[in-house]
């Protein structure tokens, strides 16, 4: 064991004890579970991303509100025959990772799932938050690839009509929130994200 120096999102970290590596050798430090759960299974460090709908690349589906459009903090993906027709389809994992929420949040949400990613080329955590579910597939902790299935698009209890919400943040933990700000801190653009990263 040994401190290292580092830069994580352009944060400087100053002695953080590493207890191990990942495959291309950047160090993970020891901290919170989801720092020390990708220590424990480097076989879920993130080997890319891919869309959670029409897999691996939105095949039938649009971006129906980008990220930032009205203060959007996310995006809202439909089935490209709009209205309810994408009710109950499938969702994938975007990448490697673990779910670190899968509950009902009622109005408003839904039914949530959050995954941990973990981008070793970047020494990046990765949160992406999958909104309005119809049914979850997953349970808290449970180890998930990418492109396994996770849960099926909702309506958030018939708030809406059927569409998935997905959210990515390069901040852990955040509340859940209000889905709508001008302040994206914490947050990335998922498309941008992706495709940057496919």
């Amino acid at each position: 064991m040994f401190s290292l120096s580092f830069s994580f999102q352009n944060l400087a970290i100053e002695s953080k004890e590493v207890v191990s590596s990942t495959p291309d050798s950047s160090p993970i430090p020891k901290g919170p579970f989801h720092e020390t759960f990708f220590i424990e299974n480097p076989e879920y460090i993130s080997d890319g991303f891919d869309f959670p709908i029409g897999k691996p690349n939105a095949e039938e589906y649009y971006n129906a509100q980008g990220f930032q459009v009205n203060q959007h903090l996310g995006e809202d993906w439909n089935g490209n025959g709009g209205g309810n027709t994408d009710l109950g389809d499938s969702i994938f994992s975007i990448a490697n990772g673990y779910v670190s929420e899968a509950e009902d949040h009622f109005s408003g949400w839904g039914k949530v799932i959050r995954v941990v990613h973990y981008l070793a080329s970047e020494n990046q955590f990765i949160e992406s938050l999958y909104a309005h579910c119809d049914t979850i597939c997953v349970v808290v902790g449970q180890k998930v690839k990418r492109e396994e299935l996770i849960g099926t698009i909702g309506t958030a209890g018939g708030a809406y009509p059927a569409h998935l919400h997905l959210e990515l943040r390069d901040t852990i933990g955040l509340e859940i929130g209000g889905g709508y700000s001008s302040d994206t801190t914490g947050y990335l653009n998922p498309t941008e994200f992706i495709l940057g990263h496919y």
